[in-house]
């Protein structure tokens, strides 16, 4: 079985998963990938701080301990995409998890920034499942041409790439605009007036749907 070039030898699974992804940017480029398959350039996008040598070695070293996989887009795009493997994608929960933790950590320097997919994945690790009681709602979620579909049902939330068969509204902003709302930094009735936020259907609904998410306290204070 292959291994990255470092590892702790020992049989406990904790070690052993790290063995796979505990190398720098290694999961980074899973989170980059939750959302679905990307080329290259997209992760070098995603990822602006990782360079390419190291992204390289990186997928390298994901693909041979089955955590990603290459493979060629059909005609006309003939593109070659990274993807998660089935195994990979069932790091989602854990990169979750390790989200809300981290989101209890000091605050970020104003300087530090955030991918698109980042912004995307934090709807998932921020949303609070106890403000969801008795919460149905689908919504469309459009930012410029990134489509995406975000269900509550039965106290979950599923967010992920392309539009929903049915929606009860459909909110076109950018993704910061409607965290800042969600995190109760801006109003959503004045980013409605100044069109930073376009809602089509029930305006209840999209209301509803960005208060179910929390920020955690900092661990300082929780303790």
């Amino acid at each position: 079985m292959a291994t990255t070039a470092r590892t702790y030898g020992e049989a406990c699974g904790i070690p052993r998963a790290l063995d796979r992804i505990g190398e720098r940017w290694a999961l980074m480029i899973v989170r980059e990938l939750v959302l679905g398959p990307k080329r290259f350039t997209d992760l070098r996008t995603g990822l602006p701080n990782a360079s390419p040598n190291v992204l390289s070695q990186r997928l390298r070293e994901l693909e041979q301990t089955g955590v990603v996989r290459k493979r060629k887009l059909p005609p006309p795009a003939a593109s070659t995409v990274y993807e998660l493997t089935k195994w990979g994608a069932e790091l989602d929960h854990v990169l979750m998890a390790l989200g809300r933790w981290g989101a209890r950590a000091p605050l970020a320097p104003s300087e530090d920034s955030m991918s698109f997919d980042a912004h995307i994945l934090s709807f998932q690790t921020l949303f609070d499942s106890s403000l969801a009681e008795g919460v149905e709602t689908t919504l469309e979620l459009r930012f410029g041409d990134d489509v995406f579909h975000a269900r509550v049902h039965e106290r979950t939330l599923d967010i992920g790439r392309g539009a929903p068969a049915r929606a009860d509204a459909i909110v076109e902003s950018d993704v910061g605009t409607l965290l800042a709302i969600s995190h109760g930094r801006r109003d959503l009735d004045e980013a409605v007036r100044l069109e930073e936020v376009r809602i089509a259907g029930d305006e209840a609904a999209v209301e509803r749907f960005l208060g179910l998410f929390t920020l955690p306290a900092p661990a300082a204070e929780a303790a």
